[in-house]
C-alpha cells in the first residue's frame, strides 16, 4: 500500500483544525498518556446528540490499540 504524501498532509491540516476547535483534547492525552496507556485500560466513549440520545460503548486495550495509539500521538506532536 502506497503513501499518499497528498493525502498525508490534507490528514495534518485537518488534525490541525480538529486541535483548533476543541483546545482540550491533545492536553487530556497527554495527561493520562502515562497513566492510561497500558494493556487492560477501560476506555469508555459516550456521545449526545443534541437531541439528548446518548450512546456509550468502552473499549478494553489490547497490545494492537497501544501501537496503533502511540503511533497517532506522535504523528500529532
Amino acid at each position: 500500500m502506497a503513501i499518499n504524501p497528498l493525502m498525508l498532509l490534507k490528514m495534518k491540516n485537518r488534525l490541525n483544525i480538529f486541535q483548533k476547535d476543541h483546545p482540550r483534547v491533545f492536553p487530556f492525552f497527554n495527561m493520562i498518556k502515562d497513566h492510561a496507556l497500558e494493556e487492560g485500560t477501560v476506555y469508555e466513549l459516550k456521545v449526545t446528540t443534541p437531541d439528548g440520545q446518548t450512546y456509550v460503548t468502552n473499549i478494553k486495550l489490547n497490545e494492537n490499540d497501544l501501537e496503533s495509539i502511540r503511533m497517532m500521538m506522535n504523528e500529532a506532536e
